[in-house]
């Protein structure tokens, strides 16, 4: 298995947008791994055989990482570093913190164990005070892995929520959203994630409002958006250009590095997309 940014390109006379070797500081492409649908090691492989030059990171989100064997993932590890990729977890720390501090602690102590390079803190489901929020990053912080605050406007936001339990549950102010940001990044986050339920997902009307006041805060370098389908990324890239940082599923990797290379588009994005590298 070869690392595939070395990879030659099939077509080199071909002009795309110019785009940084990896590890990258913007642009990062993280994609889902096993949950919806089954990603095991060989999965992986041809995936990042395949897109692998264009995925920065991956996120087994928290269920999915649970209840995989510890030698599996281990295993998707393995191959996501043979790529270049950093291997990350999702908000399982949801789940453990119910149960108390020594579980926290075994928690992060096991993450590096299990070849996890990232990890996710969010608190969707929870009633949880800001203070033990930010308590939790500073645990992250302190594991050496590269840590993500998720943030977000929607009570009860969560990958498997309906849409009228979240409609009747409510929102929360955007002001706070940003404000625990800001936190976040203090308490040793390295990037924020906003969480999609609320802005782009599970709503009548996007709230289009709210990428754009976190990105006015605190700066799109710093943020990760989800972007659970390709209108998403695609109004992310119109809005925030083609380095922006989105979270997509695995099987859209392709599209959205189509996008962002200006090879491909949909109607409003064909040949319109571009940087600049004076």
């Amino acid at each position: 298995m070869s690392d595939a940014s070395t990879t030659e390109r099939s077509f080199p006379s071909l002009a795309l947008n110019e785009r940084a070797a990896k590890p990258r500081g913007a642009g990062i492409t993280e994609i889902r791994g096993g949950y919806y649908t089954i990603v095991g090691p060989q999965r992986l492989a041809d995936i990042l055989d395949v897109a692998g030059e264009w995925v920065d990171w991956i996120k087994v989100p928290g269920p999915g990482a649970a209840l995989t064997p510890a030698g599996t993932l281990r295993q998707l590890a393995e191959v996501s570093r043979a790529h270049g990729v950093k291997f990350g977890i999702g908000g399982l720390i949801e789940k453990v913190v119910t149960q108390g501090p020594k579980a926290v602690d075994a928690y992060f102590d096991r993450l590096p164990e299990l070849g996890f390079e990232v990890t996710e803190i969010s608190a969707g489901f929870l009633a949880l005070p800001d203070s033990d929020y930010l308590r939790l990053v500073e645990r992250a912080a302190k594991s050496g892995l590269t840590v993500k605050a998720e943030v977000g406007i929607q009570f009860g936001a969560g990958g498997t929520s309906e849409a009228d339990d979240l409609e009747s549950a409510g929102t929360g102010s955007v002001s706070h959203a940003i404000s625990l940001a800001r936190r976040a990044l203090d308490a040793g986050a390295h990037f924020v994630v906003l969480e999609s339920e609320g802005v782009t997902e599970s709503v009548k009307v996007w709230r289009t409002d709210v990428p754009s006041a976190l990105a006015d805060a605190i700066g799109i370098e710093k943020i990760i958006f989800e972007a659970a389908e390709p209108k998403v990324f695609e109004w992310y890239i119109k809005n925030f250009g083609p380095e922006v940082n989105v979270f997509i599923d695995h099987s859209q990797a392709l599209l959205l590095e189509a996008v962002r290379s200006g090879v491909w588009g949909s109607t409003t994005l064909f040949n319109r997309v571009f940087t600049y590298k004076g």
